[in-house]
């Protein structure tokens, strides 16, 4: 089982778990057979995933977007690589995310504030020098779920998605309703090998594909 071989002691150790998932996300011969989309009974992968909180006034105590992320990705059960807050600053944003998509270590990025359109907000600027691919769909799949709840203020959102060096990035508003939205109607389900007929998950062994 998928589950012993990335625990096969029973034991409840990240850094063993990460090691023994990259070895088989690595492998796509071997992934391919345990993530077979005509399996009925394909487990659970748990990834390592990194949140980023952009705001010029969160603070670890009050930043509770960033804190309901970790919490739905742990409830999940993804494991947090790490989480950290930064100020509105493209250079300071991109030099963290960009840390993280050199990690190999790191399977997902998801960041929360940003988004919008006034002066301060930076994030899509940040972020998509940094994506060798976007995914499009993220977008525009979210602002239209956020239309059924705000209406026409979801156009002010610029939420994007894409893949760097093997790493998946979100790039969620700032708002806890937002990635409330954003984690539970997309991320939740196309971080979940189980998801079909296909998924973000099933698609890491071909990121790097030349």
């Amino acid at each position: 089982m998928l589950s012993a071989l990335f625990n096969p002691k029973g034991q409840n150790s990240p850094s063993h778990s990460r090691c023994e998932k990259h070895i088989i996300l690595n492998n796509p011969g071997l992934f391919q057979q345990l993530v077979n989309p005509m399996s009925q009974n394909r487990e659970f992968i748990p990834l390592n995933i990194a949140v980023l909180t952009v705001s010029d006034s969160r603070t670890e105590e009050n930043d509770t977007s960033g804190q309901l992320l970790v919490d739905k990705l742990k409830n999940a059960g993804h494991l947090l690589s790490d989480k950290q807050i930064v100020v509105d600053d493209i250079y300071q944003i991109r030099s963290i995310v960009s840390q993280w998509i050199a990690n190999s270590a790191v399977d997902v990025v998801i960041s929360t504030g940003g988004t919008g359109i006034t002066g301060r907000d930076g994030t899509p600027e940040a972020i998509l020098p940094l994506l060798d691919k976007e995914i499009e769909g993220f977008g525009e799949m979210f602002r239209s779920i956020s239309y059924n709840e705000i209406k026409t203020s979801s156009l002010q959102s610029r939420a994007l998605s894409g893949v760097a060096n093997g790493t998946y990035i979100f790039s969620l508003p700032g708002s806890s309703s937002a990635c409330k939205t954003a984690w539970d109607k997309i991320i939740v389900e196309q971080l979940d090998n189980r998801t079909l007929p296909c998924n973000l998950v099933m698609l890491i062994p071909r990121l790097k594909e030349i």
